[in-house]
């Protein structure tokens, strides 16, 4: 195991940047495999739909674990969980439900900064207290890739350098916290990417959406991570739809 979680952190490079295609379960993750991809991530949107509840931890933790501990033993890559908020706000108990999921032989998860069921986003010291929690009850490899949901909250004619040199402080914070890795979805100025990119003490994590700059110009920008979140599971469905209607 320790060898699989060094193989993961090892794939971040800023530059070349690790492709995932997030799935939603076991048997699309060994899709994803079988097409050759080099580690597996879950999109917490993807598995909430395909389990018909909504995102935002509308998924019972129990299933949650249980999915992912059958996308563990699916597939001989290594797998990252999209663990939203972790299902609690109080550190411990985020600590807690996080060990829960690395026992399920998961290498890491994305942990947001956005308060669940609630509006805005948690104030960095205490997000970086839950970080330092889930860092102390999962050891030292386990890959905490950190969200910030800054530019989610805000439309794209909001994004600015201040906004940007905001989320550089977050990852600074995230970082001295134990964080592995700082993912920024909802982001594609390049400018603004460069800039996180060149501040950031983690690996930074872009995530792709219809209308988004390309790979390549994400790499080129200093993305080490790139997800695809929800779309392939809406591609997938939108794919199962037609070939219903056409057999209907």
């Amino acid at each position: 195991m320790t060898n699989r979680f060094e193989e993961f952190a090892a794939l971040h490079v800023p530059g070349k940047p690790l492709i995932l295609v997030n799935i939603w379960d076991a048997g699309s993750a060994r899709a994803v495999a079988a097409a050759g991809a080099r580690a597996i991530a879950t999109g917490s949107a993807s598995v909430a739909a395909a389990h018909g509840v909504s995102d935002a931890e509308g998924l019972a933790i129990d299933l949650a674990l249980a999915n992912a501990a059958r996308i563990v033993a699916a597939v001989d890559l290594p797998v990252t969980i999209d663990f939203e908020g972790g299902y609690a706000v109080d550190p411990d108990a985020v600590g807690a439900n996080v060990a829960r999921l690395a026992a399920t032989g998961a290498i890491g998860c994305n942990f947001e900064d956005q308060v669940i069921g609630g509006a805005g986003i948690h104030d960095p010291a205490f997000q970086a207290q839950r970080i330092a929690a889930i860092r102390a009850a999962t050891g030292p490899d386990f890959f905490i890739n950190a969200r910030t949901d800054i530019f989610l909250q805000a439309g794209p004619d909001m994004h600015d350098v201040a906004q940007a040199d905001a989320a550089i402080d977050r990852a600074h914070a995230y970082a001295a916290a134990g964080a592995s890795g700082f993912f920024v979805p909802g982001l594609a100025d390049l400018d603004l990417l460069e800039r996180i990119c060149d501040a950031s003490p983690l690996p930074v994590n872009f995530m792709a959406f219809p209308g988004a700059p390309d790979a390549a110009a994400v790499a080129q920008a200093g993305i080490a991570r790139i997800s695809h979140g929800p779309f392939p599971f809406r591609a997938a469905m939108q794919a199962l739809e037609a070939s219903a209607r056409g057999l209907l």
